[in-house]
Formats: C-alpha cells, structure tokens, sequence
C-alpha cells in the first residue's frame, strides 16, 4: 500500500511525504514541503490556494497513492486559524476526489501516540522516530515534512492492524447494519428467533427517536 500523508498548514508550509508498506516494513519514497512564494501569497488567498492543489494534484499523478492520510485540525487552536487550516484541508479533499482517491483523517495525538509512543510528544521527538522506523540517514527536514510521514506511518499501522484482527473499515463502521448483519459479521451460526433487524426512525424536534421494526 502507498500512502501519502499530509500535514496541512494555516500560514507555514504543507508537509507532505510518501511511504509505501507491506504489513512488515515500510520504505520512504519522497517527502518534503509545498512552499509558496511570497509574491503568490500577495494576489490573495485564493492563489495560495491554487498553489496548493496545483501542486498536490502533480504529487498524486507521480506517485499514484492508495490513499492519503491526512492530520486533523488541532481544537486548540483560535478560529482564525482553524478557518485557514479548513480551508487548506478542503483543497487537499478537494484533489482526493478528483483523483478517486481514499481520504483518511487522523487527530494529532493520535498520530503521536502511533508513532512516538504517547501524545505529547514535541516536534523533535517525532522527527527522531519518524528517522528510526523509516532507516533514515538523516533526519527529516522540515518539521512539517516529518509530521507528513508520521500520519502516513500512523495510516500503515492503523490499517495493517485492521487486516489482521479482521476490523471493520471507516466505511463500515459508518454504514447502517442490522442484527442480522451484525451477527454474520461476529461469526454467529444463527439468530435467535426474536432476534428481528431493526430500524432508526428520523429524530423529529422535542422528540426522542422512534425504533421501528422492520416488515
């Protein structure tokens, strides 16, 4: 599986690295930052934007990901900030969905736990473990550059882990299932008599939800 992982960025550079893994190891394929020019940054924020997708658009169509992993935006952060990492981070779906291409979405702390152990690891501390798992010879620069790897490691781990309990993806998880499914999906010979799929009426306002049992 090839994985592209992104760290998108409100004013700095958007890191962004390719690795590719196998379910036993993992290899480094490219990685660095999109940078733009300050000229671009002057004819508004619409052409930084432009800037972005063009060049994240040329990295799916060299590398051809399986899917692209992406940080989350940081709750922390004032609203300013989070608006201009929205915006970013809606270029990035925006380029996925042109390419048919997965997007997958993982929190910050979630990343650092995958990769450096825990959730309050520092910059410098991921970029040392990103350099250990992937057999670097020096360490990945810029820091953005690093957390881009990191998410796409975190995707590798996550996903190598689902294929070998045998969990359910996103999209499953998502999808309504009924009882019936439910215990195929569990390994059940069979269900008991009373056991009948279930429905979940619409919520109305000042209501609470209805079950409805299905005909």
């Amino acid at each position: 599986m090839r994985v592209l992982g992104l760290d998108p960025a409100a004013t700095g550079p958007t890191g962004y690295g390719i690795v590719e893994g196998d379910g036993r190891q993992c290899r480094l394929l490219h990685y660095g930052a999109l940078k733009i020019a300050a000229n671009r940054r002057k004819k508004g924020e619409g052409a930084a934007l432009q800037e972005v997708h063009a060049r994240l658009c040329g990295l799916i169509d060299e590398f051809a990901p399986d899917v692209l992993a992406v940080e989350g935006i940081f709750s922390a952060l004032n609203v300013r900030t989070a608006l201009r990492l929205a915006e970013v981070r809606g270029v990035v779906l925006l380029a996925a969905a042109q390419h048919g291409v997965e997007v997958c979405s993982y929190a910050p702390r979630e990343v650092k736990a995958a990769i450096a152990g825990h959730g309050h690891a520092d910059k410098r501390q991921m970029q040392i473990m990103v350099r250990a798992i992937l057999s670097m010879s020096a360490t990945p620069e810029p820091p953005d550059a690093a957390d881009a790897l990191a998410v796409a490691l975190c995707h590798l781990q996550r996903e190598q882990a689902r294929r070998r309990f045998g969990l359910p993806t996103e999209k499953e998880l998502a999808r309504p299932r009924s009882v019936t499914m439910v215990a195929e999906s569990l390994g059940a010979a069979s269900l008991p008599a009373q056991a009948i799929p279930i429905r979940i009426g619409r919520t109305t306002r000042g209501r609470p939800p209805r079950i409805l049992s299905a005909h």
